[in-house]
């Protein structure tokens, strides 16, 4: 078994893609490859499954939830929008309390909030594409200050 994150799920057309743990590739899901109800299943939500070679890559079977997701802290589920602003608002630093644009995030903070705009603003966005800009905005966070590890 293969633990990951669901990087986003369609309901109605009934797939989706998987984040592996591991890395690399994103691996396909769909919803007749489902061991727990289609609804428990979201963006962000940490499962557990088996990989194989379909017709077009990767492919997830055997899909379930994992149920030690607290442990999994770089696949936890991924707050909404709102809740991501909400945390990072919260837990930003300033090294000079007089001055708003010196704010910095996490790595991982700036990386989650990235993740659910682009979720949000862009559904038809294939899973490689995201991980892809994703890492080329935390790149670039970095490199202006906004992200630090």
């Amino acid at each position: 078994m293969v633990a990951g994150r669901v990087v986003r799920f369609d309901g109605a057309r009934g797939y989706g893609f998987i984040a592996p743990e591991h890395g690399g590739e994103d691996v396909f899901l769909h919803a007749n490859d489902l061991m727990v109800p289609e609804s428990s299943v979201h963006t962000g939500v940490a499962v557990e499954f088996e990989i194989e070679d379909g017709d077009r890559g990767l492919k997830a079977s055997s899909v379930r939830l994992l149920h030690n997701a607290e442990s999994m802290s770089p696949f936890a589920p991924a707050p909404s929008a709102a809740g991501a602003a909400r945390e990072a608002s919260a837990s930003v630093r300033s090294d000079d309390p007089d001055d708003p644009l010196c704010d910095v995030l996490s790595v991982a903070e700036y990386t989650r909030s990235v993740t659910e705009l682009l979720l949000e603003s862009a559904p038809g966005l294939t899973g490689t594409q995201i991980l892809d800009i994703r890492r080329r905005l935390v790149q670039f966070g970095k490199q202006h200050g906004w992200a630090e590890d």
